[in-house]
């Protein structure tokens, strides 16, 4: 799917929203700008909620895709 290696990884899996976003806005505060964070999860209202986080807050949606049912993102931390 993608040869981006992460910095970090977020397993919001078997979570429903809104804890998935919440998550990742808790994770996304305690990393360094630029780094790279991988978040692994089942919920499909984070197809919205994700990209619209990263687009609200910019931070740089790097990629994303599905394997089944799990949802997979790559998400790179704004400069500072």
């Amino acid at each position: 799917m993608t040869d981006i290696q992460p910095h970090h990884h977020l397993d919001a899996t078997g979570l429903l929203c809104p804890e998935p976003v919440m998550m990742l806005h808790g994770k996304v505060r305690d990393m360094a700008p630029g780094e790279v964070l991988e978040v692994r999860a089942t919920d499909p209202s984070t197809e919205r909620d994700i990209p619209k986080f990263c687009q609200f807050l910019g931070h740089r949606l790097l990629d994303s895709g599905r394997d089944g049912e799990l949802y997979l993102y790559w998400i790179e931390k704004k400069p500072a």
